[in-house]
């Protein structure tokens, strides 16, 4: 008899934040101007919700704290919906630009902002931008200070703002200052030509063909490792406003929205998805001391 080959569980998860948390854009850094600002964030997880309905599939939901605050029943729907929540941050701040104080206050603004909106205090964490850097790590021992057991910030191949060089399989990082150790669910990148590409989430994903983002699928299946989809309400917005910036970031930003959901419902029919903190407790990450 041939032994069938294990398909392995991969990572769902989404950035909930607003079209205008862009990062690095003139015009949308400053938060007192946040809410006057046009707004797609319910719409548009609204619908990311009803399409893991239909494909009766959870998710990890990191969301900002600003939106929590502002959206809480937003994240009650989430919550009442089965998903797993997560902290963004509060402001969307990259972590590179903060001190240690300012990170801590951040990082506690945003878990009780989403705790107070639907009773539940996340233990997990994406950084705005995957930035944590090498010299940055200190953030990840403030986390844990802060209750988190668990980060998926990590992007290992280089990228416009950083990346970090680190395994794309889920491992537990041990690179913290005080020495403890962290379960980590790095973003997954394909092999091409000896080079790291991302494949699986925000513009890479809206970009892609569903033939090459299954390509790379192919790759880490046949290395037994979960792929990490991310995605953001935005990516799902062809009505998204737009705002002067770089041709480059305006082709990151705006390219291909139709796209994203006929790719995402493809993706949940053809492969077994879950929460980050479920991966990573498949994987016997979850529940090692810290």
């Amino acid at each position: 008899m041939s032994r069938v080959p294990h398909r392995p569980l991969h990572a769902l998860s989404f950035d909930i934040e607003d079209w205008f948390h862009i990062v690095d854009i003139p015009g949308l850094d400053d938060p007192t101007k946040w809410p006057a600002m046009e707004t797609l964030v319910e719409r548009r997880t609204d619908d990311i919700l009803a399409a893991l309905d239909r494909h009766g599939t959870r998710a990890s939901f990191f969301v900002l704290g600003w939106i929590a605050e502002r959206y809480p029943a937003l994240v009650r729907r989430i919550h009442n919906a089965g998903h797993e929540l997560g902290s963004h941050s509060f402001w969307h701040r990259r972590i590179f630009t903060l001190d240690r104080e300012e990170f801590r206050r951040d990082t506690k603004l945003s878990l009780d902002a989403i705790e107070s909106a639907c009773g539940v205090r996340p233990v997990g964490y994406r950084a705005p931008s995957f930035s944590i850097l090498q010299g940055t790590e200190w953030a990840l021992d403030v986390l844990l200070d802060c209750g988190i057991r668990w980060d998926a910030s990590l992007f290992p191949t280089q990228r416009g703002h950083g990346g970090y060089p680190c395994a794309d399989a889920p491992h537990m990082f041990t690179a913290l200052p005080s020495g403890r150790s962290m379960p980590e669910l790095p973003l997954g990148v394909m092999r091409i030509a000896g080079r790291g590409l991302c494949f699986s989430g925000g513009g890479y994903m809206r970009l892609l063909p569903l033939w090459f983002i299954e390509r790379g699928f192919a790759q880490f299946v046949s290395r037994d490792l979960p792929v990490v989809i991310y995605l953001h309400p935005r990516d799902f917005a062809p009505e998204c406003p737009r705002v002067p910036m770089p041709f480059s970031r305006k082709f990151k930003c705006y390219v291909g929205m139709h796209t994203t959901m006929p790719k995402l419902e493809a993706l949940l029919a053809r492969h077994s998805f879950a929460p980050c903190g479920d991966v990573l407790r498949e994987r016997g990450l979850l529940g090692v001391s810290a």
